[in-house]
């Protein structure tokens, strides 16, 4: 039997038609952002590439998911899912899929003009400045920045209410997403305000880009420069000098003996932060001598490289740390180096977890995530195409960066916390240090409770850390060895150079792998804080996860050696320790550990 289109468009009108024509706003924006006007209202002729991001489905059986594979009770513990059936099943229902399909059909989109994205999540048509304005009850218009970007936008859009609990987001629509070379704000309201932190103040822009910033606050600390003849290497010293072998015998693991193929262990750096070659070498040289001028597996994403143009502690530190320690330690076992962004824009989590999904870079905040090619060309840029997929994730990543929570906008935490969800799924442990400022922020900063701005942290309210606060990653505080004791002898939470990072998030709730050790926390341990300084309601999640040695690291940097500090020591050393496990496991015919909260 033969149907011609218009039958088939009439029929799937038919099937699924809307029962009202009652619009709603989706998205508004109350005025432009700074530096762009009005040019001229856009030609009806003009053709657009309309894209409709679907909503996601099974996204509240998520946490379900994950404890199956992840609890070390479930029958299906280890049993982790490929990315194609993680794509499948929080891809859009078909419920969803069907009616979105059929406002388009019946507002004359022919249903040949749309097609769907390879990851499930968009549905997209080129449609004429006319068709998208009566699509979307709008007007589409030109506006030019002053530096003369162009930019096509509308200032709110409207969707029928059956509609619009399927749809995320449609594009181009009050999105202003041309970069440009000054930072600009955006006014975005989807129901509620997106601009502002879970703590109530603006969100800044291009807050998530300065990650890998020598001024970012969540960097290593440097103590006293160091002579490596004054040190002998043995463990009467490990309470003055942390070496690999302390970390041997603090924890009782091995040294590394096999190098399975399957297995690599994955440390990310955000540019300007970069090893330097020698650095390395002059650690192995003392430290694991048969490493010397062994490099890790470059993973280029957005044009990264361990740039060499700027140096000292501030730009070398946290990478020569990561890389000597985590190397050492699971020699002769494969590292594998993310180096996320160019030299002049750098990168968000956001732009590494681009690159290991393709379907995730589509949901990127224009103003705090990284564009490539980078718009304004010059000496250091990345002028390639963004990468979106493209890179395999290792079975485990550790990550010795930090926002505050408050430093974005819960959605965006939100969104971010999913994909590492996701991943978990697939096998993969995601490592995040907890920050070296305890219940304050990076650079301890606390938050004023009358203008929600940060202050100096002598006053006013906690303020936790993310990702360390989404409840799929495992967050990694830092301990220390007493100081004068034995490296057998218990250790004590790190209050020498820095305070181990911990708290309750403002953003994410309790989960249940968490639930017994938070009420026992605030029954045997209760704080002399209320709820005016903290999230004390017993319903959120808290960290750290694990803590793992953080003072004292002997590490050679810009060809020196000095003591460092930090929860970026501890979180390399615990993501080491797992990627040993790992090998054990891929040895005896098992899968990695991925996510290991409930576990611990």
């Amino acid at each position: 039997m033969h149907f011609s289109i218009l039958t088939l468009t009439a029929l799937l009108a038919g099937a699924f038609a809307l029962p009202s024509v009652n619009h709603v706003a989706h998205e508004k924006r109350d005025r432009l952002p700074p530096g762009w006007q009005y040019h001229e209202k856009l030609q009806s002729s003009e053709v657009l590439p309309m894209s409709i991001a679907l909503t996601q489905s099974n996204l509240d059986k998520a946490d379900d998911f994950l404890m199956e594979v992840s609890h070390p009770e479930s029958p299906n513990f280890g049993k982790h899912w490929t990315h194609e059936e993680i794509a499948n099943k929080f891809a859009p229902s078909s419920e969803t899929v069907d009616t979105v399909k059929a406002w388009l059909v019946s507002s004359g989109i022919a249903p040949e003009r749309i097609s769907r994205s390879h990851s499930l999540g968009w549905l997209r048509f080129n449609a004429t400045v006319a068709e998208a304005e009566s699509l979307l009850k709008t007007e589409y218009h030109l506006y030019k920045h002053s530096t003369g970007r162009p930019h096509v936008s509308c200032s709110s859009y409207y969707i029928p209410d059956e509609v619009a609990p399927h749809v995320d987001f449609i594009t181009p629509t009050v999105h202003f997403d041309t970069k440009i070379p000054q930072a600009v704000a955006k006014d975005v309201e989807k129901r509620a305000p997106s601009t502002t932190a879970a703590a109530g103040h603006p969100v800044k822009t291009e807050a998530a880009l300065g990650i890998g910033a020598p001024t970012s606050g969540s960097l290593p600390k440097k103590g006293a420069q160091i002579n490596i003849k004054s040190i002998i290497d043995e463990l009467k010293n490990c309470n003055q000098f942390i070496t690999p072998n302390c970390l041997r015998a603090l924890y009782l693991f091995p040294p590394g003996l096999t190098a399975n193929p399957q297995n690599s262990y994955g440390i990310v750096e955000y540019t300007p932060q970069a090893y330097l070659q020698g650095d390395l070498d002059l650690f192995f040289a003392n430290f694991s001598k048969n490493q010397v001028q062994r490099t890790p597996i470059l993973a280029s994403i957005d044009g990264g490289i361990p740039q060499t143009t700027q140096q000292g502690f501030e730009f070398n530190g946290e990478s020569d740390l990561d890389l000597e320690y985590a190397m050492t330690l699971i020699n002769p076992q494969k590292t594998t180096l993310y180096q996320v962004g160019d030299q002049v824009q750098g990168a968000s989590f956001n732009d590494f977890l681009d690159a290991l999904d393709a379907s995730y870079c589509a949901g990127d905040d224009p103003l705090q995530d990284a564009t490539y090619p980078n718009p304004n060309p010059g000496p250091g840029t990345y002028q390639g195409p963004k990468n979106c997929g493209g890179f395999s994730a290792t079975k485990v990543i550790s990550t010795s960066y930090g926002y505050n929570e408050a430093d974005l906008t819960a959605p965006y935490e939100r969104r971010q916390c999913m994909e590492y969800m996701k991943l978990g799924l697939a096998g993969t442990s995601f490592l995040f240090s907890s920050g070296d400022s305890g219940v304050a922020g990076n650079r301890r900063q606390c938050i004023d409770p009358a203008t929600k701005e940060y202050n100096d942290g002598s006053s006013g309210i906690f303020n936790p850390g993310f990702p360390s606060t989404c409840p799929y990653i495992t967050s990694i505080g830092a301990t220390q060895i007493v100081p004068g004791a034995s490296v057998t002898a218990p250790e004590q939470a790190c209050e020498t150079v820095i305070f181990s990072g911990g708290g309750f998030s403002n953003v994410f709730p309790l989960p249940d792998y968490q639930s017994a050790a938070v009420k026992s926390w605030f029954t045997n341990h209760p704080p002399p804080y209320g709820a005016d300084r903290f999230n004390n309601s017993q319903s959120t999640r808290g960290f750290p996860d694990i803590s793992a040695n953080g003072a004292n690291y002997v590490v050679a940097v810009t060809g020196q050696f000095a003591l460092v500090y930090g929860t970026s020591a501890s979180s390399p050393v615990v993501g080491a320790i797992l990627t040993l496990i790992n090998e054990a496991r891929f040895a005896a015919g098992k899968g990695s550990v991925g996510f290991v909260n409930p576990t611990l």
